[in-house]
């Protein structure tokens, strides 16, 4: 058993990125300044996205997207219960209405063949989830959303530097990417909504900040212009100029801390093939390139009773996620009861996310598969 205890992520910040932040801590600008638009640009640039606007968190990015998009009262909005409840909740706090897609049971992910029967008179949006680092099949969804006249959004928090069919996810469309602590870049909590689309761009970068006419920091007058104009009520999801130097520093390692995952994850794969019991997730047929945001495997028997195993052996897990609709909340308001999404509930039961992180070893990896053999003899 290993002396020390693995945690399930750590980030990985340099010793410059700390420099920076300190280089802005002492610049007495440290809240929205001019090292968002830097981030904003250089972000935007790495995706090959036409524009984007940095945000205090995805789940703020979400909610000022759909507000921009009018979802409210009537409304229904399509999208999977793999995924943190965030969405969800952001979904039913405007008014609207949720319809869970099932996903495939091989690589957790929705498709259109499981979103087009869900589609009615009243659904207003659809919020595919690129799941763990992988991409979901985008084009056959894009062609249905633009067939139905119906705004598609992509959840992209697992998705930084994923790629489908040969583009950076987030070059096309409207995704929205996470930089919590556990994702593949970090700023220490923040978020980016990348988008092709102008107009709803400029909406999301008035409600990020109380609905003003400008940003909260302007180039030409150095800050925020005193004569500002609340064009609409807005929020208060400005990223700070401490976050985004972060980011700036962090994006510059991205393409190397995914080729590090990435290399961990085929030690993974390579190592839990022989072992009964456990099962990776399936790779996506289509053409992608993983981000290895997560490294899940699905367990067969007591789940829980695993994760609690290899605590004792020094290993830290992650559960991403339990299903949504079975959360007490959306069973008890939609009178939601099991059986709705076969596939979600099957791999919400066992699903498991292994230590991955870029500061890992090979023999950490090592240590984990090592540790999963002996819970399991147990069992």
């Amino acid at each position: 058993m290993r002396s020390t205890f693995l945690p399930f992520s750590s980030p990985s910040i340099s010793e410059e990125e700390i420099a920076a932040v300190s280089d802005v801590l002492r610049s007495g600008w440290i809240t929205t300044g001019p090292n968002c638009g830097k981030f904003e640009q250089a972000f935007a640039d790495y995706c090959g996205a036409d524009g984007a606007v940095a945000v205090s968190s995805a789940t703020g990015g979400m909610h000022c997207v759909l507000q921009a998009l009018e979802v409210g009262a009537g409304d229904e909005v399509i999208t999977p219960s793999m995924t943190w409840v965030s969405t969800v909740n952001l979904i039913c706090l405007l008014g609207a209405k949720p319809v869970f897609a099932d996903i495939d049971r091989g690589t957790m992910m929705v498709s259109r063949e499981t979103i087009e029967p869900l589609i009615t008179d009243k659904t207003k949006a659809i919020i595919p989830v690129h799941y763990a680092g992988a991409s979901v099949d985008m084009d056959p969804i894009r062609e249905l959303a633009a067939e139905r006249g119906i705004a598609l959004v992509e959840d992209a928090a697992h998705a930084a530097g994923t790629e489908y069919k040969g583009e950076r996810i987030g070059k096309k469309g409207t995704c929205i990417f996470s930089f919590h602590p556990i994702k593949n870049i970090t700023t220490g909590e923040g978020g980016m909504v990348c988008s092709d689309d102008a107009e709803l761009l400029a909406k999301v970068k008035s409600l990020k900040f109380h609905g003003l006419g400008v940003d909260a920091f302007d180039r030409q007058t150095q800050g925020r212009a005193p004569q500002a104009q609340v064009l609409q009520p807005g929020y208060k999801y400005n990223m700070t100029d401490i976050s985004a130097v972060l980011g700036l520093g962090q994006l510059a390692q991205l393409d190397g801390f995914n080729a590090r995952r990435t290399e961990l994850a085929n030690r993974y794969l390579q190592a839990l093939e022989q072992i009964p019991g456990i099962q990776p997730l399936e790779l996506p047929t289509h053409d992608q390139l993983h981000a290895w945001h997560l490294f899940i495997v699905r367990v067969e028997g007591d789940r829980d009773g695993f994760m609690a195993a290899l605590k004792q052996q020094n290993i830290g897990t992650g559960l991403h996620f339990r299903a949504v609709h079975l959360q007490k909340y959306y069973t008890e308001t939609f009178g939601i009861e099991r059986g709705l999404l076969p596939n979600t509930e099957w791999n919400s039961d066992r699903i498991c996310s292994l230590p991955l992180c870029p500061s890992m070893s090979d023999a950490d990896v090592d240590d984990v598969v090592e540790a999963i053999k002996t819970v399991l003899k147990k069992d």
